[in-house]
């Protein structure tokens, strides 16, 4: 069996289709996984995911790349607390707010606890997804180490959390109340629509650029007319007016519906 029928019986297994991730960078993932654990072969590696046992939880894991923490990348959080929130609250006193690609649930609970300066918990609703249940159920749990909290301030470490019995920091249920998490593949499932923000940090950069093409598009579907995407910092739209999108800010995207179709030649 070699790469490419590993990726088709890997789709019928579990629904994801491995097409829309970054060959090169995929490949290397699974062939090194494949040697951890003990395995010659992508047909060895693959009989013994069919048992959908703990090795194929933390293959999901593995595949979905589950890299985060709260607070990550402070100055990009700045501007999204001082310059892209006072304009959302103008036009919607409950905003709503997705964050995709979720993993463990550091991201949309960092959104929760800047929202809650401005807002009482009852009017933060943020929908937080991902395609890997098992960091979803950790999100739930939302227990974290040290290093997962090291970058936040202060105020919200003293605030938000406390001391569990296994030395772990663990989430308020005043924070936790403000988050609803759902499973979503990006590249399937549908959006949830009407979306005053979207979040989508440090995932897209995995993905083919056919995949992202999609993705943006289906964004843009997602919006409000002026809602805002926020990316990453590895990620940036070389044309955004091909998704009805325009830059705001570094890392910021705003649909503009005013933005005229272009002709495919003079997007290439």
């Amino acid at each position: 069996m070699d790469y490419n029928l590993f990726k088709y019986e890997f789709h019928k297994l579990s629904g994801i289709d491995l097409n829309y991730y970054k060959e090169k960078q995929m490949k290397r993932r699974i062939e090194s996984q494949i040697k951890r654990s003990g395995f010659e072969s992508y047909s060895d590696f693959l009989a013994a995911l069919r048992k959908k046992d703990s090795l194929y939880e933390a293959f999901l894991s593995y595949i979905t790349i589950n890299v985060t923490e709260f607070y990550r990348n402070p100055g990009q959080w700045d501007t999204f607390e001082k310059e892209i929130l006072p304009m959302v609250l103008q036009r919607s006193s409950t905003p709503k707010i997705w964050s995709c690609a979720c993993s463990t649930g550091e991201e949309p609970y960092t959104i929760a606890m800047i929202l809650a300066k401005y807002l009482t918990p009852d009017k933060i609703k943020i929908l937080a997804s991902d395609i890997d249940d098992a960091a979803i159920a950790k999100a739930k749990e939302a227990k974290y180490s040290f290093k997962s909290v090291e970058s936040l301030p202060n105020e919200f470490k003293s605030k938000y959390f406390r001391h569990s019995e296994d030395d772990k920091f663990e989430l308020k249920c005043l924070i936790k109340r403000c988050v609803e998490f759902r499973h979503l593949d990006l590249l399937k499932d549908d959006y949830p629509m009407d979306c005053d923000i979207i979040v989508c940090r440090n995932v897209l950069i995995y993905f083919t650029e056919t995949a992202k093409d999609m993705i943006y598009k289906r964004f843009n579907k997602s919006l409000k007319p002026n809602g805002i995407l926020y990316l990453g910092n590895t990620e940036q739209i070389i044309k955004p007016d091909k998704y009805k999108l325009k830059s705001l800010k570094t890392f910021y995207y705003t649909k503009d519906e005013e933005l005229p179709e272009k002709p495919e030649e003079e997007l290439q």
